[in-house]
């Protein structure tokens, strides 16, 4: 599979993921379904991370109701929620058996890298139906 995302949104995650450390970040990713079944990012929605303090540094919690604001938005701008962002403060840039045990099947999950406070890599991942394992989706940056 594989995901069409602009420079800027990058470097948009960047900063938000820069900015919680040493704590996870977390958002949604919007855009359009092609007819390839490749995924076109559209727009980036920084959420804050809802899950308690003494777990954020690990975990990230993004509530139904920001989830539903998201899919309003989606859908008033003729578009969907295709998946989400977070980060691995001092982790690598890949999902852990958290992730595979609270993913959804169709959705891109992008987990980027965050070492002492600077985002090193970026990944992106689609959960098979079957739920048993991730596989890695390619990412195309595009410009602007």
């Amino acid at each position: 599979m594989m995901i069409k995302i602009r420079k800027n949104h990058i470097a948009e995650i960047s900063r938000h993921a820069e900015k919680e450390y040493p704590n996870e970040c977390c958002g949604i990713l919007i855009g359009k379904l092609e007819a390839d079944k490749s995924k076109t990012i559209e727009l980036v929605m920084s959420i804050s991370n809802s899950r308690e303090d003494a777990n954020k540094h690990n975990r990230f919690l993004i509530t139904p109701d920001e989830l539903m604001r998201g899919e309003i938005f989606a859908r008033k701008n003729k578009m969907d929620v295709l998946g989400f962002y977070h980060s691995h403060p001092d982790h690598p840039a890949a999902p852990s058996d958290y992730d595979l045990q609270h993913a959804w099947p169709f959705y891109s999950y992008i987990i980027t890298s965050v070492a002492k406070g600077k985002t090193e890599n970026f990944t992106s991942w689609e959960l098979e139906n079957d739920r048993t394992k991730f596989n890695p989706e390619t990412i195309i940056k595009g410009d602007t």
